[in-house]
């Protein structure tokens, strides 16, 4: 089932790790949380093949890791609208929803590529490096956004 926000996943999320894709043209950036939710791990980036092989990587990760949901990179325009990217990360989402019954939601992803870029840089990782890792750990940077709002969901309720 595909969630608008995570705010309306919240309630009915199970429990157990949760899943932040970067979703690129060429890449998928994969990160991975622990089971108690407070810590996002990039995990590795995939290079997209055809629909049905990325989403069959991914279901086995899905699988091997027991994820309880997927937190996919929405990438907005700055001034907050949705353009042609958006629509193919939903038009992802769609897809992936008729293969597996892990719920899917979106986290706003902008500038998550920036700061990536920035902490690596401040890492003094090098080009070729920063160019095999920069989506997951863009993928990390979604996903520890999105564990940050789940811990202030959780503790607004009584």
């Amino acid at each position: 089932m595909i969630y608008d926000s995570l705010d309306d996943l919240a309630p009915a999320l199970p429990h157990g790790p949760l899943m932040g894709l970067d979703l690129g043209t060429a890449t998928i950036g994969v990160a991975i949380s622990d089971g108690l939710r407070s810590v996002a791990t990039p995990v590795e980036t995939i290079k997209r093949k055809k629909f049905g092989l990325d989403a069959a990587h991914l279901l086995d990760l899905l699988t091997k890791r027991g994820i309880a949901a997927i937190i996919l990179g929405l990438p907005r325009n700055m001034d907050g609208s949705e353009g042609p990217r958006c629509q193919s990360t939903r038009a992802f989402a769609r897809n992936l929803e008729k293969l597996t019954e892990t719920p899917i939601t979106f986290w706003d992803e902008r500038l998550s590529t920036v700061a990536a870029e920035r902490a690596l840089l401040e890492a003094d990782t090098s080009r070729k490096r920063r160019a095999e890792v920069i989506d997951h750990v863009a993928a990390s940077y979604i996903l520890q956004g999105a564990l940050d709002r789940l811990g202030h969901i959780k503790r607004a309720d009584p």
